[in-house]
Order: C-alpha cells, then structure tokens, then sequence
C-alpha cells in the first residue's frame, strides 16, 4: 500500500502550495499532503457535514459531496445482503455484484468480507467518522485489490479536547425507525481514548423488511516519546434484517414488472462483524512511516442455511524518506491473508473446509518537483498472490501550478480486482481465475476565485478494462471465465461556494457514458447541499437529480434491460439550538414524494420525517 506524506520541513519554494494547505488529505498513512499533490482525483467529506445531513449510515453522505458516485439502497434503514441485498458503491460506471471493485478502507485498513470480498455497509456509522476520503478511479498502486474503481477511506475519531467530553442522542420517525447512541472521549497528556455505541432499528417501509443493528467501537492513542505514537482500535457489530423479497415475480422473457404480492417466507440474516488494530507510527524531520497490524472477522447466518465465518488479515509498512527538499521516496510491504469456512451448503465446490488465499505487496513511489511549479510522481506496486501467481501495477502522475489560483493535474493508473473466494471456489468456481484489470487516463482543472470563497474542479477520465469475471453458460454447469470489457468516459464536476458568512453551497455534477449499460451507475447526476447558519438555528437542504438510471440489466439479450424514470429527491434538515449544547432537530426525505427504486423490485420510501435531541459535553 502506497502512502502520501507531509512536506514538513520543506522550503516553500520546493511546494508552491504549502503556504495555503486549504485541504489536506490523508490517504491511509495518517501522513498528510496538499490535495493538490496529489495528482488523482480526491475528495474529503467532513464530520459536519455529514451530520448535517441527517444521514444515519456514511455510505448514502457520499454522492451528496463527491461527484460520481452511487449507492444503492433498498430501505429507509439497512443495506442487507445477499439477493435483493443493497449497499452496492458504484464509481465512474465501475462496479460488481456484490461489490468487489470499490474498496473500502477504515483508517488505511481494507473492509471486506473474506470470503465474498465485499465490505459490510450496514456497519459503518456515522457517529466514529472524523472525515471520509474518496479516490476517484483506480488507486490499486496504493491500495492493492479491489480498488480498481476507487477508494472509499474512512477516518475514525480520536478525542481531541482535554478532559472528558462526548455527547448522547436519540432520534424517532416514519416506519417506527428509531436511533440511540453515545461517545465519550478522554484526553490527558499522552494518553487518548474514544468510545462510542449506537442501536438504530426500523419496521422497514413493508411487512417483513425490518432491520436493528448495535455496535460498539473503541479508539486509544499513547504518545511513546517525541517520535513514536501508538494507537489500537476495535469494535463490532451485530445486525439482523429480513427481506420480503420483490414487490413483483420476474417473466421470463421480459423484465417489464407485473405486479405479485411476494408469498414466499421472508429471508433473514443474522451477522456478526468486528475488526481490530494496532498501530506504532513513527516521524522524525526526514522521515516518517508506521508498522500496522488489522484483523477483520465475521459470522453470517441466513435463513436459507446458508453459514459462514471468515476474517481478513494483514500486516503493513512503509517509511517515506525525504530525500531532499524537492525529493521524496516512499518505500514499503503489506502482507494479507483473507477466506473463510462456509457450511450447510451441499450444492457448492467446497463444504465444511476453510479457504484462504495469500497476498503479499511490495511497492516504491517517488515524487519530483521540477523548476518549483511541476510536481511529478511516478510508482510501481509488484503484487504476489497465492491463487494465480504476480500483477504488476503502475502509476504516473504530474501537478502543475499555473498559479497559486489554478492547478492541472494528469494522471495514468493501472486498477486491478483478484478473483474473490467464492468466484474461484463456490458459486459457478473456476480456480484458474486471472484478476480483472483496468487502465484510467484523467485530466483535473483546479481553479479558486473570488478570494478562495469559489473553488472548483473539473475532470475528465477515459477507462478501458478487460479480463472482467463473467459466469458463462455453456457450459453445463455454469462456469466463471475473464471474458468482459468495458469502454467508460465522462466528467466530473464540483464546487464549493462560500456565498456568506452563514450560508455555504455544495454542488456536484457527473455524465457517464458507458459502452455497456451497468446497474446503479447513472448516466447523469446532480447533487446540491446548501448550508444556512442563523443564531440558534441551522438549515440543510439537499436535492439529487438522477438520469437514466439501470436497475437490472441481464446477459440475456432476450430479457429487457429496467430503467427507473428519472427522478429528483430533496431533503431537509433543521436543527435548533436554545441552550449551549443541546440540539433538537427534525429530518425530512424524499419532500416531493417521488416514487423511485434503486434495487429493482424494491420501491424506496415516500415522504419519510423524524425528530431527535442530541447533547453535547
């Protein structure tokens, strides 16, 4: 895994920038640098902005302020898995079922399940965010498998303030949906904690389409010495949901939906998550890196008997050398190992027996700056694993500062996805599986006026992919192959707008024009947030126009492809605050009552409101 660093120490002429590090990202070292820099396309989402959306779960905050992203969703509360199962992230037309080709990480740490590959979306809360960071298109150079359509970094919380501080909560709306929760963190000298535990439920917006879940998660930092920092987290987390499946039966020949109450018994799940790490991070005035270790696990139980428990582990390095005041090296190793043990299931390739598979990562990355204004970064990733031998992933890049107002940005990235545990083993296997590959060529315009209060920035990507998994019928049985490609392109567009002291405006636009149709990844999408403070109040209204949106498309040239109408959302949220630290606030979707689906077969909820207090010490 490659790792960005900080330009401590450095002369500003080196780094043209480095007087207004307006936005600083971080990209899984906790070593930070300039967007800028960077020369892939980056977002960051804030912790407030965030919760001024109202949202519950991080993953459906993301499209509101990143341009080019879609998450499905079938519920008022809870993605499920599975068939019918939502949660799926679609990035620049990049996507797969379940999802393998977005990876999510949790401060650096990969998030999947080990034996499907897919992350847990139902997991992750918004209340451990400090900040969500997003890589658009294919970052595999810095992040190994599955991060072939980009990165999606959550960064958790770590108390700041000294003393105790932390706050508790409640909210209550529509379909009897409820959430609870509370953190508290301590500070004192070298020592920090942070915790926090969170129950949300829900009756669903049908019969049999409930979902609870409860979590808890734990954060500790200890300052060694002067120069080494160590910190170790954990949490888990236990959900149950059931699925009443289609409001419609499927023809044969036609998608075209007909509508058929499901009779069927509703399909439940029961999961258990949880993931642990520890981190020993060092930094010193030409030098900086960590030594971490992670251990993700699980426990699945469907009604269908269908049984699993699989974990995904790992061990990383890195240390970046700054070799100069214009030089810097980075330098490192990750060593993963990911599967599982699925049981009851007499029909797959492998029955009661434990299947892993091994992955081991090296990678160097070195970046440039050349007559003070052109930064360029080049790096390889040589990356070995168990099933089908070594990838090679490249990645070169250049930044160049037009002036302090205007920056352009180039970049050619390899992406690659390995083959999951259940493609090479269960359902429809092939063990001779070769990993799905991709090549992305974008071109950014950054551009700040009106003194730093408009910025913008424009992209514009083109990705050719093959070796795509496809199951393949004949043969009899049905067999996963590389047989897919892909020809993607399309822009990106976002800005921020300070129009006054107290109100600020959010807006992002994205066309995708795809050479195959691909569900959840919409040919055009809008989204527009605008933040109002006045004395005790704060009013948030967001609205998301999505075009020519697939819900189902089948191999099957016989069976119509679904498109859901086009449709426009607004929400809102107002939050008042009549005493120091205290917030009551009402929430409401979906105001204009379109009906929408997102999975096909699963209508999303009409007008949907609820209410909260939430208390600040």
């Amino acid at each position: 895994m490659l790792m960005f660093f900080s330009f401590e120490g450095f002369s500003q002429d080196a780094f043209p920038d480095s007087i207004n590090l307006d936005e600083v990202v971080v990209t899984g070292s906790k070593s930070e640098i300039s967007r800028k820099l960077v020369p892939l396309s980056v977002s960051q989402i804030s912790m407030q902005e965030i919760e001024r959306t109202g949202q519950i779960n991080i993953l459906p905050a993301l499209n509101t302020f990143a341009p080019g992203i879609f998450v499905t969703e079938r519920n008022v509360l809870g993605f499920g898995i599975a068939a019918g199962g939502a949660g799926g992230i679609t990035m620049r037309g990049i996507s797969s079922a379940p999802n393998t080709s977005v990876l999510v990480l949790i401060d650096g740490h990969p998030q999947y399940q080990g034996i499907f590959g897919h992350p847990l979306p139902d997991a992750y809360e918004a209340s451990d965010v400090e900040k969500v960071e997003i890589i658009h298109g294919p970052a595999s150079l810095l992040y190994g498998s599955n991060a072939m359509g980009g990165v999606i970094n959550i960064i958790t919380r770590k108390n700041k303030k000294e003393a105790i501080s932390g706050n508790v909560g409640a909210s209550y709306g529509s379909y009897r949906t409820q959430k609870y929760y509370g953190t508290i963190g301590y500070n004192k000298e070298k020592f920090s904690i942070f915790a926090s535990i969170n129950h949300d439920q829900t009756d669903g917006i049908r019969p049999n389409t409930d979902f609870k879940i409860s979590n808890g998660f734990t954060k500790m930092g200890y300052e060694l010495s002067k120069h080494f920092t160590l910190s170790a987290d954990f949490s888990i987390a236990k959900f149950n949901a059931n699925d009443n499946g289609p409001v419609w039966k499927m023809p044969t020949a036609t998608i075209q939906p007909y509508k058929e109450a499901a009779t069927a018994a509703p399909f439940g799940i029961d999961i258990t998550r949880g993931k642990a790490s520890l981190s020993v991070e060092n930094k010193y005035a030409n030098m900086d890196g960590a030594f971490k270790v992670y251990h993700n696990f699980g426990e699945h139980l469907l009604t269908d008997g269908f049984q699993s428990t699989d974990r995904n582990s790992g061990v990383m390095m890195y240390e970046t050398f700054k070799l100069s005041r214009a030089r810097l090296l980075t330098a490192g190793a990750e060593l993963k190992q990911y599967g599982g043990k699925v049981s009851n299931q007499p029909f797959l390739a492998v029955n009661d027996s434990t299947i892993t598979a091994t992955e081991l990562a090296s990678y160097l990355y070195a970046q440039q700056t050349v007559l003070k204004k052109l930064t360029v970064s080049a790096g390889l990733r040589i990356e070995i694993n168990s099933n089908y031998g070594t990838e090679l992933v490249p990645m070169g890049g250049l930044s160049y500062f037009v002036s302090e107002q205007t920056n352009l940005k180039a970049s050619v990235s390899k992406g690659f996805r390995s083959p999951t545990i259940m493609e090479m083993y269960l359902y429809a296997p092939n063990p001779d599986l070769l990993p799905e590959r991709l090549m992305n060529y974008e071109l950014s315009w950054l551009q700040s006026l009106l003194n730093n209060k408009l910025k913008i920035e424009l992209t514009i990507f083109k990705i050719k992919g093959d070796n795509l998994i496809q199951v393949v019928v004949p043969p009899t049985p049905a067999k996963r192959q590389n047989v897919g490609s892909f020809d993607n392109q399309g822009i990106e567009l976002s800005a921020k707008y300070a129009l006054s002291k107290n109100m600020h405006l959010h807006a992002n636009y994205s066309y995708l024009d795809l050479s195959k149709a691909v569900v959840a990844a919409p040919r055009q999408q809008l989204n527009i947030n605008i933040n109002y403070n006045y004395k005790i109040w704060n009013m948030n209204v967001s609205t998301q126009y999505i075009e020519k949106l697939y819900t189902f498309v089948s191999p099957n040239p016989a069976i119509t492809k679904a498109i859901q109408p086009d449709y426009l959302l607004l929400n809102a949220r107002l939050a008042c605050h009549p005493v120091k630290n205290l917030e009551l606030f009402v929430i409401g979707n979906n105001l204009l009552n379109q009906t929408y689906q997102i999975n096909y077969g699963y209508p999303m909820p009409n007008i949907n409101m609820s209410g909260g207090v939430n208390y600040r010490f």
